[in-house]
């Protein structure tokens, strides 16, 4: 506890930004105080974590100096690479911190007081495990006014219903081609047309430079209201204020986050997953979406027989999918301050 009375709370942020994300949206949806601690890692931290342990091992010396006491009452932590340093830290403090993790820590499950983990990734039930539709993310009801509003003005010439087309890439073992690229682009452009919409485009790090042209090309070619904002833009990102004034969102289903992200938004969802663009946990996460009334399967114009006409879209209602707050309020349980 601090000197307020208040539970101590830290976060350990490392260096992949999808991580962090879903970290801090847990702690902020605690709606309590909490600390940031950055770790950074050598290279022993590529080993299994049955070596690593609960210790610090792989963990940088700069970051191994934030590390000290007084000892958090809770640790919030995502990711593989976290999970022993989040139990070196319980050790250290004889078994009073309590630690939720975000995601399988790949070992030492029992040492857990929470594990958190999407409902796709398959992990067997435990007393110490709490399955989420999703991942968790920071857009909460209220950042979505408060982009809104923001944003507004900027977009006010946009002709309604405005459509979302956030675009991922490629991963490690999945391929967006530039066949998708096209694709994707096109049939959120045929809605539009046939709406008499408008389009906010962004790309991500993943999507590639050639994709990008292709997708900017398209976009020039088109005769559509459209803002496009690339990866590579020095312009303040616009992501956030899509998600809050969108009428209609399109979200390639290569990336959980991003999945996750349109569907706590407010407009109507689908979600671009032709063959070869999810790995099949992804594929479990889309089902997942579709059956609870997330978000609806975006139909390629090829498989549907409907090549030369505009695939229709429409602005349906659906829950704000929101798993850091069922995590927050097993923390909260945890600490002894739930409501």
């Amino acid at each position: 506890m601090t000197e307020t009375g208040k539970s101590r709370i830290w976060v350990l942020a490392d260096d992949r930004a999808g991580n962090v994300n879903q970290a801090i949206g847990v702690a902020e949806a605690m709606a309590c105080p909490f600390e940031r601690i950055d770790i950074a890692y050598g290279v022993a931290a590529r080993l299994p974590n049955f070596v690593r342990q609960a210790s610090l091992l792989g963990v940088s010396p700069r970051s191994r100096e934030k590390l000290c006491a007084p000892w958090p009452d809770l640790v919030i932590a995502a990711g593989r690479r976290t999970a022993p340093v989040a139990r070196w830290i319980k050790k250290q403090s004889g078994g009073k911190t309590r630690i939720c993790q975000i995601m399988r820590p790949d070992g030492g499950e029992r040492e857990f007081d929470l594990i958190a983990v999407p409902a796709h990734d398959g992990v067997n039930p435990a007393q110490n495990v709490l399955t989420i539709p999703g991942a968790p993310h920071r857009i909460s009801e209220t950042r979505l006014v408060l982009e809104g509003k923001a944003w507004r003005s900027r977009f006010e010439g946009m002709p309604q219903p405005r459509i979302a087309l956030i675009i991922g890439g490629s991963s490690k073992k999945t391929q967006f081609s530039a066949a998708m690229a096209r694709e994707v682009t096109e049939i959120a452009i045929g809605a539009a047309r046939q709406m008499q919409g408008s389009l906010l485009v962004t790309t991500s790090r993943r999507t590639g430079q050639e994709n990008e042209s292709l997708i900017a090309d398209l976009l020039e070619q088109a005769d559509v209201p459209f803002h496009l904002h690339g990866w590579n833009s020095a312009d303040e990102n616009p992501y956030f204020g899509y998600l809050a004034l969108a009428d209609i969102l399109i979200v390639t289903g290569d990336s959980v986050s991003m999945c996750s992200e349109a569907c706590a938004a407010h407009g109507g969802v689908y979600i671009y997953a032709p063959q070869g663009i999810a790995a099949p946990r992804h594929r479990r996460l889309h089902e997942t979406l579709f059956n609870r009334g997330y978000a609806r399967l975006l139909a390629s114009n090829e498989v549907a027989g409907t090549a030369h006409l505009p695939v229709k879209l429409e602005n349906f209602s659906h829950p704000s999918l929101q798993p850091a707050r069922t995590v927050a309020q097993r923390c909260l349980e945890l600490i002894g301050e739930a409501g």
